[in-house]
């Protein structure tokens, strides 16, 4: 089926079509997910919280780019509006802790999440360089995530992220450069 019956169909509301683009999507927007949440269960919910939004959304797609470029920058928002909010929820309870005795598990970190498509023998490097991308601000993890975990390229992220194609180049030249800086203790340490 070409993109421009899909959406027509979509845009019908067809529960077969929408079967389809959950098929055809489904493993991306949970890998994207995935490598932003950092969380098997928050990649879980927040994937289909996307799928949700896909068809309740539909209608008003403009198709002033391809469907797949309007489902992860749907996907992108997500995540970060996420991001966002678990952190207000953190920052609130770290407040809150302050004054009970149980502060230090308000700085609960999730060191121990392992993104499934790492193979077993890289586990211990992919929590470390997750943890890494976690600490990138938000553009630059965006844009990481979406080029290197999920291949995306440079122009489709700049469609994405709604940012030039200059932008993003100068983002994932950022993100490295981060990247570097935040591993370099971690190789010194422990790849002697």
């Amino acid at each position: 089926m070409e993109e421009k019956e899909l959406i027509s169909r979509l845009k019908k509301n067809d529960e077969i079509a929408f079967g389809l683009v959950v098929d055809l999507f489904s493993k991306k927007v949970y890998n994207t997910c995935i490598g932003m949440l950092q969380n098997l269960e928050d990649a879980q919910d927040v994937t289909q919280e996307i799928f949700i939004t896909i068809h309740l959304n539909i209608k008003d797609f403009k198709e002033e780019s391809s469907l797949s470029t309007w489902i992860y920058r749907i996907s992108v928002n997500k995540c970060l509006e996420f991001i966002r909010k678990k952190n207000r929820k953190k920052r609130s309870g770290i407040f809150r802790s302050i004054f009970s005795s149980e502060s230090e598990k308000a700085l609960e970190n999730h060191s121990d999440f392992s993104h499934p498509g790492i193979q077993l023998e890289n586990k211990e490097r992919s929590i470390i360089l997750f943890k890494a991308i976690g600490l990138l601000p938000e553009q630059q993890q965006t844009a990481y995530v979406l080029h290197k975990v999920e291949q995306v390229s440079y122009n489709e992220i700049a469609v994405i992220m709604e940012v030039s194609l200059s932008a993003v180049e100068s983002l994932l030249y950022r993100a490295k450069h981060n990247l570097k800086k935040h591993l370099a203790t971690y190789y010194e340490e422990n790849e002697k």
